[in-house]
């Protein structure tokens, strides 16, 4: 008796320090056809937000929304031009603190899904990587190709070192990384590249996320049409956009040693917006019933999007299409997400968040109440600039041909375009080498709009002798899908013809950036008021001052606007176009204050003279006016 009673006892001791050891050293894997945590079977139940989209001081409020549905896990991406902007130049402070975002989810009680790419997607500018990349002599993205492979490298390195002690094995939130992104579907796009390239391309990203230090388990997101092309070894394949469970099953087996576990990596409550198109919504209902066979059949899921949040400045992408050769998106990325721009909870929220309960064996937390809105009626302008002038106070390069973003070392922005003619000339200008869109002149008087979602490239011209051809043109965002993704240089591409001759000689290129932080130190003389009438159809710089009892969010209305840039407290919002569907812009609240508060406007259209601005307490996300 007494030899059982002490077997008991070391049993009993056994036990007890090996729970204290799980709760010590948690883990998480996939082991059995089951995803594993701290040793224990777990469903994955996330949703996809982006610290880049959502201001930091509003990251909390999301995380605990996404808790109080029901989720138990946050993805996100990793935004490798939000964090090296210049060569060698890495920012992981403020807004851009991952290791901030990554700490608040734990705090809130949420695993985290890393998606480092370093291909994103994600209907972000270039899909992720840093613009300047195509200045580097013989680099080629997405492909074996040494000079990316070395950046990449520097890349994951950077990474790592900011996140490698909030991995789960040591402690932290980290359950997985994603190896690349929809790599599938790019191999079977790009077939100028053998598949044996292909996948020596792949292998050599995987490598490099292991041989960095990442330690956690690994995934993949793609089509299920288009495993074969993502596929790596020890890697879960995750299906993306999938509803047939079956379907899944069957090709997650094919990859995976005939053995789950299942889980849609991209599960699509709604979906993206392009400038010109109408704004998609995702039925409720649908997604309701997909939950809850998903939660049903134990299958695991990712939200994409759970919260959209915003493309504020310059960060939104494009996406490429023969029809119009480019689809720009949105400011907004709202994605008719359960979780709205703002951070509001909508009817599909509460109706997952009912669904997701079912399947929670604790009680789900409160949803935070929303963040306070306000409405700002009648902001005047203190100050009105014509753009030429500003632009004359900015850098200038000059050369015998135009030359690209790229060339003049700018990222985004504009880039004004000038070309003195001596003699007269007349006929059809065809500027087919825009990227993207165009206000043209002569001698600052507007003749034309070019536009390259419109495959608009010609127009008529008049141009008189000792005259100067202007154009003024927009980086709309570099695109970040299919594989037009290469060739992604911005400004003019390609000669500027009249009467089918290239014109030579000297062309003087302005830099106008126009960079986050952009205040009232405008190095320009205002206009009289005399000299308003004068600033129609020429673009336009507005200033103006606002005084707030108390801050809240905000929309700001656009509708009586051309096509330009909002800047609040010299934060850029992004960009406006009338033709919609979106008519107003997001002003998050913590980005004003109470007291004053600073405004300005660029209009590269102006149309009429604007003397005021209000803001509404709802978006306009669904107006197109053309």
């Amino acid at each position: 008796m007494m030899k059982l009673r002490l077997k008991l006892f070391f049993s009993l001791i056994v036990l007890f320090y090996s729970l204290l050891a799980a709760q010590q050293n948690p883990s998480f894997k996939i082991k059995d056809g089951q995803f594993l945590l701290n040793g224990k079977p777990v469903e994955i139940r996330s949703g996809e937000m982006h610290y880049p989209r959502v201001p930091k001081e509003y990251w909390k409020h999301r995380l605990m929304m996404m808790k109080a549905m029901g989720l138990n896990a946050v993805a996100s991406y990793v935004f490798w031009n939000y964090h090296e902007e210049t060569p060698g130049k890495w920012d992981w402070s403020g807004q851009k603190d991952l290791k901030a975002f990554i700490k608040t989810a734990k705090e809130v009680g949420l695993y985290v899904i890393l998606r480092p790419g370093p291909y994103i997607c994600g209907e972000w500018e270039f899909g992720g990587y840093p613009w300047w990349l195509q200045n580097v002599k013989g680099l080629k993205i997405r492909e074996d190709n040494e000079p990316f492979l070395s950046a990449n490298k520097k890349y994951l390195t950077e990474l790592y070192n900011q996140v490698k002690d909030l991995q789960i094995t040591k402690g932290g939130p980290i359950i997985m990384v994603q190896a690349e992104n929809e790599f599938g579907l790019f191999a079977y796009q790009r077939k100028d590249i053998s598949d044996e390239s292909h996948q020596s391309y792949l292998n050599k990203i995987v490598k490099q996320i292991k041989d960095v230090g990442f330690d956690v388990p690994m995934y993949t997101s793609d089509v299920t049409d288009f495993f074969s092309g993502g596929h790596v070894e020890d890697a879960l394949p995750g299906g993306n956009g999938e509803k047939d469970i079956n379907k899944l099953k069957m090709v997650v087996n094919q990859y995976n040693n005939n053995k789950g576990p299942y889980m849609i990596a991209e599960f699509y409550p709604g979906w993206l917006t392009h400038w010109g198109e109408g704004f998609p919504r995702t039925r409720t209902e649908d997604i309701v019933k997909l939950t809850k066979d998903f939660l049903s059949k134990g299958i695991s899921f990712n939200y994409y999007m759970i919260h959209g949040g915003t493309n504020f400045g310059f960060t939104s992408g494009a996406n490429y299409n023969k029809e119009h050769d480019i689809l720009p998106d949105l400011t907004s990325y709202d994605y008719d997400a359960p979780i709205s721009e703002a951070g509001w909870r909508t009817p599909k929220y509460d109706s997952l968040r009912m669904v997701l309960a079912k399947y929670t064996k604790e009680k789900l937390p409160d949803v935070p109440a929303a963040v306070k809105v306000i409405r700002i009626n009648n902001i005047r302008f203190k100050n009105l600039y014509n753009a030429f002038s500003y632009a004359q106070t900015q850098e200038k390069v000059k050369a015998e041909k135009p030359l690209t973003f790229e060339e003049l070392d700018q990222g985004y922005g504009y880039v004004l375009y000038q070309h003195h003619f001596d003699e007269a000339i007349k006929g059809k200008l065809d500027v087919s080498g825009l990227r993207d869109f165009a206000t043209v002149y002569v001698n600052g008087r507007k003749i034309g709009e070019l536009n390259r979602f419109y495959n608009s490239y010609t127009l008529p011209v008049d141009i008189p002798k000792n005259s100067d051809l202007q154009i003024l043109v927009e980086n709309w965002g570099r695109i970040n899908y299919d594989a037009q993704i290469n060739q992604n240089t911005k400004g003019i591409i390609s000669p500027v013809k009249i009467n089918d001759q290239n014109i030579t000689g000297i062309w003087e290129m302005t830099k106008l950036p126009f960079p986050d932080r952009f205040s009232s130190n405008i190095k320009a003389k205002p206009l009289s008021q005399q000299e308003y009438p004068t600033l129609k159809d020429v673009p336009a710089i507005y200033q103006g001052e606002f005084d707030l009892q108390e801050a809240g969010d905000t929309f700001i209305d656009m509708q009586n606007w051309g096509k330009g840039l909002v800047f609040i407290n010299g934060k850029n919002l992004g960009r406006f176009w009338k033709v919609g569907p979106q008519q107003t812009l997001y002003i998050p609240g913590v980005w004003m204050k109470q007291g004053k508060n600073e405004i300005i406007i660029f209009d590269q259209l102006n149309g009429r003279v604007q003397s005021s601005v209000n803001t509404l307490d709802k978006p306009i996300l669904n107006d197109l006016t053309r």
